[in-house]
């Protein structure tokens, strides 16, 4: 016996599910593009080493050329410079010598970083005809981190392990009590962080150690989750829109694990002071390669991001109750539900 076929969905359901994915679209386009589309250096920090008069005189020059593409400052030894560039003050420092010139970076603060400094002081070098010799001050893990960027997809692969986790809890869970999903979300991000750095120190990517970047990601998984959880009841098949938004368009763009805020357009720099991703990456990158440094300041987004998370999660939880008390309850998921389950899964 054939199956009967199932009945035409009406054109306005249809719509309301095509629309969250373009319009998913259109926000990666915007931010992808956007953020890593034409990188530019703006106010790059460069400090110039040597006698103030002499050093000034340089940095008034290279400025009549480079104009706001790189911002100066100036030391007087390369001890100082060297410093500067370690603690991660500068993003690289240039000496001029009498015979040659050398250039300081850090490939750990930054591949593309250094690359575009070497780039703008090459060009300085061959107009003048000085060889440029280049300094990395603090040099990624050749072996484990080539590119300086596997904390960055590191990121990307616990950010996407959470936010479906979150959203899969929030719309199966959605008849549940709010401890049943905060239980299911405080499990989650344990194992999906566990799960996530399992496999990149497997792979023998992680540059630093793994528990310490355990102990950041599991904060940063349940944050995710809450997220998704708390927006859920309020805006329904739009979560997945606004998760993916918030998580992936802005947050990756903003984190600083491609290209640094200084290589970006003001907005995404805007964004790296704060954004919950960048607060992740840099502390991640602090411990890997920069252990002196102070994570406080990235610590601060992180549980920044967590009060909110749970406010949310709050605010939902009372706009709910006050919802189901005019509804008769249902038990377990409706039709509806899980289909939207599907579709956010598959998203």
């Amino acid at each position: 016996m054939s199956a009967s076929p199932s009945p035409a969905l009406p054109v306005k359901t249809i719509a309301s599910h095509v629309v969250v994915p373009a319009l998913i679209g259109v926000v990666m386009a915007l931010c992808y593009l956007g953020g890593f589309g034409r990188p530019d250096p703006h106010e790059l920090p460069v400090d110039i080493v040597g006698p103030v008069s002499s050093s000034q005189q340089v940095g008034q020059e290279l400025s009549a050329t480079l104009g706001d593409k790189v911002e100066f400052g100036y030391v007087e030894t390369v001890d100082e410079a060297r410093r500067a560039v370690e603690s991660r003050e500068v993003s690289a420092a240039f000496v001029p010598r009498v015979d040659h010139a050398e250039l300081l970076v850090s490939s750990a603060a930054g591949d593309p970083t250094a690359m575009v400094a070497e780039r703008i002081f090459g060009a300085v070098a061959g107009e003048s005809q000085t060889r440029l010799v280049i300094t990395d001050v603090v040099p990624a893990d050749a072996d484990r981190d080539p590119s300086g960027q596997s904390l960055f997809f590191l990121l990307v692969a616990l950010t996407v392990g959470a936010y479906g986790t979150g959203i899969a809890i929030a719309v199966a869970g959605g008849g549940r009590a709010l401890r049943v999903r905060l239980a299911f979300a405080a499990v989650g991000a344990v194992v999906v962080s566990a799960a996530v750095v399992a496999i990149a120190a497997g792979f023998d990517v992680l540059p630093g150690s793994g528990w310490e970047v355990y102990g950041l990601a599991v904060p940063y998984a349940l944050t995710t989750m809450l997220f998704a959880i708390g927006l859920h009841p309020l805006i329904g098949r739009f979560t997945t829109f606004a998760m993916v938004t918030i998580f992936v368009g802005l947050n990756f763009t903003s984190s600083g694990g491609v290209f640094a805020p200084a290589l970006q357009p003001a907005f995404f720099g805007a964004l790296h002071e704060f954004w919950i991703g960048a607060g992740f990456n840099e502390a991640a990158r602090n411990l890997a390669y920069f252990p002196s440094l102070s994570i406080a300041g990235e610590l601060g987004k992180l549980i920044g991001w967590l009060v909110v998370a749970a406010v949310l999660v709050g605010v939902a939880e009372v706009v709910d109750r006050r919802r189901r008390a005019t509804l008769r309850p249902a038990p377990e998921p409706s039709v509806e539900q899980l289909e939207e389950l599907a579709e956010e899964v598959v998203a």
